[in-house]
């Protein structure tokens, strides 16, 4: 699986939330939406004696790890469960934070609520696995293709070769959410001395 960098998709990418109003969705999800893309290899059919993973076997895998993607990464903390990322897109940066959990149905779910320079909307995104003979599947839910997440032999190309031990998002988020809130304020700077200038007559 290549994931280029989460949320905001339709049709396997994620169940999209409208807590905070349809216009913010729609404002952050250029930023976020190539978070999780299909996987580069061809889909493969799961075994049907592959069994599903307990929540002890996922959290060993995921605790205090980085999931890097080509533009971003994503942090799951064992204290707390605390979930952190951040992404770089063309059209600009984006933040989050959150919570990680794992079930014995399988499934790593991610939920955080995503900031952008215009908008902050919550998303929750969920990966289900199993396993036979020491190669693990995965597969996006709802409706995404299962694919070799880490095969018994390890290959180079396995999407189990990006998760790292290294916190590769604390700094780089707070540099992130800087840029980002001092963005939010000069634009709100702008336009309070755009209405002032209205206001004494400056401009119509």
């Amino acid at each position: 699986m290549r994931v280029k960098v989460p949320f905001f998709g339709r049709e396997g990418r994620g169940t999209r939330h409208t807590l905070l109003g349809r216009h913010f969705v729609l404002g952050i999800l250029p930023t976020v939406l190539f978070l999780w893309n299909s996987p580069a290899s061809a889909e493969v059919a799961v075994p049907e004696n592959a069994r599903t993973m307990t929540g002890v076997e996922l959290y060993m895998i995921f605790q205090g790890k980085t999931w890097t993607w080509e533009s971003g990464a994503g942090r799951m903390e064992s204290e707390d469960r605390a979930f952190r990322a951040w992404a770089q897109a063309a059209t600009g940066e984006s933040w989050a934070e959150g919570r990680w959990s794992v079930n014995d149905r399988g499934q790593l779910c991610l939920m955080a609520v995503w900031h952008s320079q215009s908008a902050a909307a919550p998303d929750k995104t969920c990966f289900s696995h199993r396993t036979l003979d020491g190669t693990i599947y995965q597969k996006r839910e709802p409706s995404g293709d299962w694919y070799v997440f880490k095969h018994a032999k390890a290959q180079a190309g396995d999407e189990f070769n990006r998760l790292v031990r290294e916190d590769l998002v604390a700094a780089k988020l707070a540099a992130v959410k800087e840029r980002l809130e001092g963005q939010v304020k000069e634009t709100k700077n702008s336009v309070r001395r755009q209405a002032g200038m209205n206001a004494v007559g400056g401009v119509q």
